[in-house]
């Protein structure tokens, strides 16, 4: 083989190992994107909503411990880095594509995203590694309390002024 068409193969190899490199990153990229534009942050990561979303990426997704109490109990975000960490990326879009979850997960919104876009947040969430710790566990209707939660039962009409506690910049 002459040295000419050597280095145009050595060449092309890079091209393509520099193309896979790629394509995971765009991935990656892609997925942050999702988790930031649908709102996960706002119930998986602790404090996020509170401070602006002014937490940093490595402290996303990792559960909650405060709970959401409605008339099913009380519900906690899980923690989706170790949820990640447990799942393949096609059980992951098996998981999303069947899940059906209590309050307030919009779980029925998890069903209509792409299977493309679920491997993206698979490939972000996984890129972010392992850390914190399991979320509490579900606690029925009368079940003892045991964390902070957020009374999620809407009041009546009457005992709401609207929404006159937003004021704009």
């Amino acid at each position: 083989m002459n040295k000419r068409l050597i280095f145009v193969l050595l060449g092309f190899g890079f091209s393509l190992s520099a193309f896979a490199q790629s394509a995971p990153a765009t991935a990656v990229a892609r997925g942050e994107y999702i988790i930031r534009i649908t709102g996960c942050n706002d119930c998986h990561t602790p404090g996020y909503a509170e401070k602006g979303g002014n937490i940093p990426t490595a402290q996303w997704l990792t559960g909650n411990p405060v709970g959401f109490k409605g008339p099913w109990g009380v519900s906690y975000p899980v923690n989706l880095r170790l949820l990640m960490q447990s799942l393949t990326e096609d059980q992951w879009v098996n998981f999303s594509k069947n899940l059906q979850a209590r309050p307030p997960m919009p779980w029925f919104t998890m069903q209509m995203i792409s299977d493309s876009d679920l491997r993206a947040t698979y490939q972000f969430v996984r890129s972010l590694g392992p850390a914190g710790v399991q979320s509490p566990a579900f606690v029925p209707p009368g079940g003892e309390i045991k964390t902070k939660y957020i009374d999620f039962v809407p009041t009546s009409a009457k005992h709401w002024n609207g929404f006159s506690h937003i004021t704009a910049k």
